[in-house]
């Protein structure tokens, strides 16, 4: 009996050895892929890499990109969650692409469409969760011919730190109803070049307007709390640029809010615009929430600010943190 005890004690300890050190150390996984243009990593293209990554992927994979333009249409697919594409620097790792809203496909889409649109104009389209962009140019350089999307994010939890987010007309499209962040980033556009549905809260960006016109044009829905908030921010312009809004309602219900943010002269007095003349959503004006709280610049003043806008009191203020903002989920 001792022997056969014995015997036991003995097969179960070799069996469990090969699982003690994964007990023991229960470690994440470190995962990274390499793209570089002259064929020096793993991929040569941003999207080899993306297409490599494990679709519904429980770990963080890194994408290292070296330095170069990328002339891509990228996508990240629903099913390639969790990646972070990190360039070598923002000025020097550029992804680039020229697509713009009536602009003639080759042949035809999935849908039997000949153009692109708003929609398909992206040159980086993110669709898959807990996404971040980090040290990137993301650009659409088709100029000033109408919409052309240069990031276009449908994804929750997503974010973009420390890129270049450059184009016109409908530059950053954050659409659908999920959870952005975007931190130490450069906006640069035209009209309506901060559009879309999502919850987005802008930390330190610099938001440069390249002609005069609106800067934000939210379509947040009623059942959301926030929408898009600034704070922290700088509002910009280019030379000979004096007369643009802080926004208009795409949609009724909109929510844009401005906190502790430097604006230039070349915002209006008025700050807000209410898109009247749409018949199916008249009087946006009276839905819409659009506040400021602290300001600074020549473009921060009151004064002559519509009076369906609002100037929140400082317990109001307070509620823009991450935690209320986000909920559940703290960016990091």
């Amino acid at each position: 009996m001792k022997k056969l005890i014995a015997t036991i004690l003995t097969i179960s300890v070799v069996l469990l050895i090969p699982f003690i050190p994964a007990l023991a150390q229960n470690k994440v996984p470190v995962i990274q892929f390499n793209v570089a243009q002259d064929g020096s990593a793993e991929y040569k293209t941003i999207q080899e890499a993306v297409n490599a990554v494990r679709d519904h992927m429980q770990y963080r994979v890194t994408i290292n990109v070296k330095a170069g333009t990328y002339h891509e249409k990228l996508v990240i697919p629903a099913a390639k969650k969790n990646i972070t594409i990190k360039g070598s620097d923002k000025d020097n790792t550029i992804i680039t692409n020229a697509d713009y809203s009536g602009k003639p496909y080759p042949g035809k889409d999935w849908a039997g469409n000949t153009k692109f649109s708003t929609y398909t104009s992206f040159t980086v389209l993110v669709q898959g969760n807990d996404c971040t962009l980090e040290n990137l140019t993301i650009e659409n350089t088709a100029g000033r011919v109408g919409q052309a999307v240069a990031l276009h994010v449908e994804a929750d939890r997503f974010i973009a730190r420390n890129c270049n987010i450059f184009g016109n007309q409908d530059t950053l499209y954050t659409s659908k109803d999920g959870r952005n962040y975007f931190e130490s980033c450069y906006i640069t556009g035209t009209t309506d070049f901060i559009f879309g549905e999502a919850t987005v809260l802008f930390y330190l960006c610099k938001i440069k307007s390249l002609s005069d016109s609106y800067i934000t044009a939210a379509s947040t829905t009623k059942e959301q709390d926030f929408g898009y908030v600034f704070y922290e921010c700088e509002l910009t312009a280019a030379d000979g640029v004096k007369k643009v809004y802080l926004g208009r309602p795409w949609r009724p219900y909109a929510k844009t809010v401005f906190i502790d943010t430097k604006m230039g002269p070349h915002i209006v007095p008025e700050g807000w615009h209410a898109w009247p003349g749409d018949p199916l959503f008249a009087d946006k004006e009276k839905t819409a929430y659009y506040a400021e709280y602290q300001n600074t610049g020549e473009g921060a003043s009151t004064a002559g600010r519509v009076a369906w806008s609002k100037q929140l009191k400082k317990k109001e203020a307070n509620k823009y943190i991450v935690k209320n903002i986000f909920k559940t989920w703290v960016p990091n």
